[in-house]
């Protein structure tokens, strides 16, 4: 019998495209069975905090709770180079006149939690599905909400005005990082021979993505949730591409001071050991 390996990830263009190889067998897997479970990243985030999943995407944020089960895979990584998450509302608001509104939020876990808890701490969230997020701002049901995923593209729309975009305050904040907002996380208990060559075949479900960005493009599309083609092709150019190969430097430095900054600011209530799969 074939080794499982579940996969769980976003129904999201930008995850699509990512496994796109992997899901329509264009790579070889060396006899590892492959399986896909598509939730949304919160719920995957609390997944992790039980190890159900061999492999799984993350939120970094959740990664402060879980890195005593998993290590980040090199590659796979979400970082808003210079964007990220927004902060929007119905009407046009000063920096000032933030302090404790009502934001709608995607999930506590979120790295979008956490980086709108580092820029404005007095606020009250409550936790909305990151695709209703849109409607309950505009409905009224919420001062602010924060979006990510296809929101980011599409928020104006829906008449609502950007007040704040996170991974630009981020670069700011850090002469220039990248917004680490997720990653891939393997289970430690697999073994190292194990999780090599889950690796392998990973990056290159990426490396085949970008090599062949319009099969990909094609196989995106379908999640991209009322996205035209020009903003499925934008979104996905946002979060995947060479930085999703590696990390790099400087993107595993704003890992660990995303989540350093995290414990100081005691929203993580213990510093956090971040290790990368080799």
């Amino acid at each position: 019998m074939p080794t499982v390996i579940r996969v769980a990830h976003s129904p999201d263009s930008d995850d699509a495209f990512m496994f796109y190889a992997l899901a329509t067998g264009k790579i070889d897997t060396g006899g590892l069975e492959f399986r896909h479970e598509l939730q949304d990243i919160e719920t995957l985030n609390r997944r992790a905090l039980a190890g159900e999943l061999e492999v799984t995407a993350v939120s970094i944020h959740a990664y402060a709770y879980v890195a005593d089960r998993y290590l980040l895979l090199p590659h796979g990584a979400s970082m808003g180079e210079g964007y990220g998450p927004r902060l929007v509302a119905r009407e046009a608001l000063a920096p000032e006149q933030l302090h404790g509104r009502k934001v709608a939020v995607p999930g506590t876990l979120t790295s979008a939690y956490l980086a709108l808890r580092l820029f404005q701490p007095e606020l009250e969230t409550v936790v909305v599905p990151f695709d209703q997020i849109m409607e309950q701002v505009a409905a009224g049901q919420a001062d602010m909400g924060l979006l990510i995923h296809e929101g980011q593209l599409t928020y104006q729309d829906h008449g609502l005005h950007l007040i704040a975009d996170l991974g630009e305050w981020w670069g700011e904040r850090t002469g220039g990082l990248p917004l680490p907002l997720g990653g891939n996380a393997i289970r430690r208990d697999l073994g190292p021979e194990l999780i090599s060559r889950v690796s392998v075949i990973l990056r290159e479900s990426i490396a085949y993505g970008l090599e062949n960005r319009r099969a990909a493009l094609d196989h995106a599309r379908s999640f991209g949730r009322g996205l035209t083609e020009a903003q499925t092709d934008e979104f996905v150019g946002m979060y995947v591409n060479p930085r999703t190969l590696d990390y790099g430097d400087d993107g595993r430095r704003a890992v660990r001071l995303f989540l350093e900054q995290g414990y100081e600011a005691g929203i993580i209530p213990h510093p956090v050991n971040v290790q990368f799969a080799d």
